[in-house]
């Protein structure tokens, strides 16, 4: 009598996972938490100046104070809001904000970093899209995730530290 094997099923992919975090009215150790509670494995500073007057969150700052917590920063500038959009958002004009920072995103350089942080996606770490607004929808943080939901499935969480 023939021994029958069984098929072993197919384990299927997982749903790589994506969070976003501002830090507006945060305090480092409360991103770091976040960060941490989240099991994040790498920060993508996504800001075209990663300076800030907030204490903590200018480059070589956070990148210090992510090492010490076992976290890695990378910065993808190109994927920042372009200096016309930012004065956009200062003077409270979303649309045009919108407008520029679409356009900003199909140009060459910001595809190029776009494809980078989907190579990282893709690789299964627990990345963490960083920069300053606290509410998602109402950053650019928002629009890098809905082109990343156009190339790849993943599952996006937004991280909101609690407010000093």
């Amino acid at each position: 009598m023939a021994k029958t094997m069984k098929k072993k099923k197919p384990t299927p992919k997982t749903t790589p996972a994506l969070f976003t975090v501002g830090y507006e009215q945060a305090s480092v150790p409360a991103v770091l938490r976040e960060l941490t509670r989240a099991k994040v494995d790498l920060l993508v500073d996504i800001r075209a100046v990663a300076a800030s007057r907030r204490p903590g969150f200018s480059k070589k700052v956070l990148a210090a104070s992510l090492d010490e917590q076992g976290i890695p920063y990378l910065h993808l500038q190109k994927l920042g809001t372009p200096a016309e959009g930012r004065e956009a958002a200062r003077a409270g004009d979303h649309a045009k904000l919108w407008r520029i920072y679409e356009k900003h995103l199909k140009n060459k350089d910001a595809q190029a970093a776009l494809d980078e942080l989907l190579a990282l996606i893709g690789s299964g770490r627990r990345i963490a899209l960083l920069c300053y607004c606290r509410d998602p929808r109402a950053c650019h943080r928002d629009r890098i995730v809905a082109a990343v939901k156009e190339r790849i499935r993943v599952k996006v969480e937004d991280l909101i530290p609690i407010l000093l």
